[in-house]
């Protein structure tokens, strides 16, 4: 089973085939593949110019923004500064005008010096350093052929990076692991050099030869990994540790950032001191010509390499690990493990890793000591998550401002400064504050954003963006301030975000008006001079205000049937109400809302505090659309015992979908299928969690409901899909069915949140 190629953003170039040190622990020298003793020592013109020249063709084609080439060996500073600079320029020619070049280097330093790193500085080239930690564990392998210890003429290599001229290069420490040094040791000496950067390698090994075990332990290497995070942790965090930020990097819902963990398809091609290309470079731990492809840079293109079984098999993500990983809760994170570690002769790289268990238990560990540090804000209660949709109302309306880039003119414009003067006060920036953290502001910015992006709809999308300016003056009259604010409409409604509609007669399609605030209203003026002046919640004169239920026993909601962006439900969204059926629909509410409350009060507490707007719903069927939290769309002619499940269905669902908005809950989505306990069919983790987290909630209303959740719950939890994130609402949505089962039907156990926001 092969994919699509995956273009090589990434080359390790071959510059010099020897070494001046003699580690016992190489891959390159000490490893099945002896392929070395028959290369070139040192990398030619021909070889230089040829592999920049393929390198720009593929970047080209691709459209690759950039490319890394990493200047590689045996030791890359033996091919000297004459050929490492010609190397330079060979590239940096080719890649003009094509990608950005990044260059590298990974050395381990003993030669390198002042005419290396003026080099390096005036090429930009990053330098990255092997050491293995203190003098006792470099010292272990990392030493000359005469047995001679290089820890010295390292540490002055690293030295020489710190000063202030080079400081800028330095890429930072690569460490190889040993469970016979002391890991305190090792970091301590690593995080006193400060470098910007540490990155700790597991030693390749395969089930034919596999990694040392002094006392046996099937986990020594995590036990030791552990033991340096937990000093990690001790000391702050003094440096990244690449290794330690890309499991918690994973278990967040983020990518890998290394190749030794996670699904991420491979994107490197190594080239050869004689111009071979070859698979990643730890392959020669395998076997004799595992890395080979067959193909050199004279006859062949990356595109070629790319296509190659070889390559292609580490480009499959979930499906190219072993069947026994697939569904193994960590696999996400550890990814297989490196390719290389799964290698046994009897079938090949069709197996876990053979640190398997450690890796487990590293990502495990891990995630033990941090889990409850990871768990975004929005999982801490409905002001968490309230607070979190907010910052990511602004985002997007500061992405927005960037997109525009001047297309809307001098409207947005005055507007944008507008609401940058409403900042500097507390009053202007809660009026500013409240007007976006209403939902339907989400829905205009995210339509907008997706407009501008669209050729079709970019004209409209540019007009739309004017609505900048409602959102202004609807924030300065909250502040209470009473400079006029000029405003556009579109039509001969002027709509004020959270306020209301103002009917403008005569008005043409579109145009601008002045909108000042007054004590207890506003004016508006328009051009011909003629003002309108409005009392806020006072309606006629064209004025229909956003209302608020005043029914007794019922939250303070805004019920809100005007805004031009609420029509974003399952259901079509209700014209405006006239009196008499707002009366109704507010006594409606009332009842299901008093059976809410008895029923369920910890969620009525919870929906108290997190809903700030009901909009009226008609009847009819259709997908969702973006919103912002805090929205709930019931039913115009909701009553009887069902309209209180309804709502805590409604809510359910906008309280799972909030979440999504802000925190990654799960990963990979759809690269699983489970049965669902309801119907039996093969569904994603998405769709399951939805559904058992839905059921929880109205099973308060209905016992029989939470039938099948104890085994969805079961399903969820065991699921690689589920980040840190994931994995807490999973527990207080089995907190909630342990206490919808285990109390009366006026049981306290109706949010996600218990009353502690735990």
């Amino acid at each position: 089973m092969t994919g699509p190629p995956v273009p090589f953003r990434e080359i390790v170039l071959k510059v010099h085939s020897r070494c001046d040190l003699a580690c016992d622990h190489c891959y390159v020298y000490e490893h099945a593949d002896q392929s070395w003793r028959t290369r070139p020592k040192t990398i030619s013109d021909q070889v230089i110019q040829r592999t920049a020249q393929r390198l720009a063709e593929h970047a080209g084609t691709h459209a690759l923004p950039s490319v890394s080439v990493i200047l590689h060996g045996g030791e890359p500073l033996l091919a000297g500064p004459a050929r490492l600079r010609r190397i330079c320029e060979e590239f940096g020619s080719a890649l003009a005008g094509v990608a950005e070049l990044d260059l590298r280097i990974h050395t381990n330093g003993l030669q390198l010096g002042p005419r290396y790193l003026d080099l390096f500085a005036e090429f930009d080239v990053k330098v990255g350093i092997s050491l293995d930690g203190d003098r006792a564990a470099n010292d272990r392998h990392r030493r000359f052929a005469d047995g001679r210890s290089s820890h010295p003429l390292v540490l002055r290599a690293v030295e020489l990076l710190r000063q202030e001229r080079y400081r800028h290069l330095n890429l930072g420490l690569l460490c190889t692991i040993d469970i016979a040094n002391d890991p305190h040791a090792v970091l301590d000496a690593l995080t006193g050099l400060e470098p910007p950067l540490i990155d700790f390698l597991l030693p390749h090994a395969t089930w034919d030869d596999p990694p040392p075990r002094p006392d046996g332990s099937p986990v020594a290497y995590a036990d030791w990994l552990l033991a340096i995070f937990d000093r990690w942790q001790e000391q702050g965090r003094p440096v990244p540790v690449r290794l330690f930020s890309s499991v918690l990097s994973t278990l967040s819902g983020g990518p890998s950032l290394t190749e030794s963990l996670g699904l991420a398809p491979t994107d490197l091609v190594v080239v050869e001191t004689d111009g071979q290309l070859e698979q990643v470079d730890s392959l020669k731990s395998a076997y004799e010509g595992a890395a080979a492809t067959g193909f050199d840079v004279f006859t062949h293109s990356f595109d070629q390499v790319a296509a190659h079984p070889g390559v292609q098999a580490r480009q499959l993500g979930l499906a190219g690990v072993s069947e026994g990983c697939r569904g193994c809760p960590v696999v996400r994170s550890c990814g297989g493990g490196l390719y290389t570690h799964r290698y046994r002769s009897s079938n090949g790289f069709d197996n876990p890793s053979v640190y398997c268990a450690d890796l487990e238990a590293l990502v495990r560990g891990i995630e033990e000591r941090t889990g409850s540090a990871l768990v975004s804000p929005a999982l801490t209660g409905p002001a968490g998550t309230a607070a979190e949709h907010h910052e990511l109302t602004r985002t997007l309306l500061a992405g927005l401002h960037a997109v525009l880039d001047g297309l809307a003119g001098e409207p947005w414009a005055r507007a944008w400064e507008t609401a940058g003067a409403l900042e500097e006060s507390a009053a202007g920036a809660a009026g500013l504050d409240h007007v976006l953290a209403h939902p339907y502001a989400r829905s205009w910015l995210q339509e907008t954003v997706e407009g501008l992006r669209s050729d079709r709809d970019r004209d409209r999308a540019v007009a739309e963006a004017s609505r900048l300016t409602s959102y202004v003056a609807a924030a300065a009259l909250r502040a209470g301030a009473t400079d006029a604010v000029p405003v556009v409409h579109r039509g001969a409604g002027l709509f004020l975000p959270t306020l209301g509609e103002l009917t403008l007669d005569g008005a043409g399609d579109h145009g601008t008006v002045l909108v000042r605030g007054v004590p207890g209203g506003f004016v508006v003026e328009r051009g011909s001079g003629e003002e309108v002046r409005v009392a806020f919640g006072e309606p006629g004169g064209g004025w229909r205000p956003v209302r608020r239920l005043a029914v007794a026993g019922l939250p303070g909601w805004a019920v809100d049937d005007l805004d031009p962006y609420r029509d974003c439900y399952a259901a079509p969204a209700a014209g405006r109400l006239e009196p008499e059926a707002f009366e109704a629909f507010g006594v409606a509410l009332a009842h299901a809302w008093a059976r809410i409350e008895a029923m369920a009060p910890a969620m009525a507490a919870a929906m108290a505090e997190a809903v700030t707007t009901v909009t009226p719903l008609a009847g009819g069927c259709r997908p969702e659309r973006p919103r912002g939290h805090g929205a709930l769309g019931v039913p115009v002619d909701a009553d009887g015992p069902g309209a209180a499940a309804g709502m805590v269905r409604a809510y359910r669902r906008s309280e799972l979908r909030a979440l999504c908005d802000v925190t990654d809950l799960y990963a990979a989505d759809g690269d699983w299928d489970y049965l669902s306990p309801w119907d039996g069919t093969a569904v994603p983790f998405s769709r399951l969690l939805a559904e058992t987290h839905e059921r929880v909630g109205v099973g308060l209303f209905d016992p029989e409901f939470p039938a099948g959740v104890q085994e969805a719950l079961d399903l969820l939890e065991g699921a690689p899909e589920a980040t840190v994130h994931g994995k807490r609402l999973l527990d207080v949505i089995r907190k909630e069915l342990s206490g919808a089962q285990g109390v009366s039907r006026n049981g306290d156990s109706g949010t996600i949140f218990d009353q502690e926001g735990k």
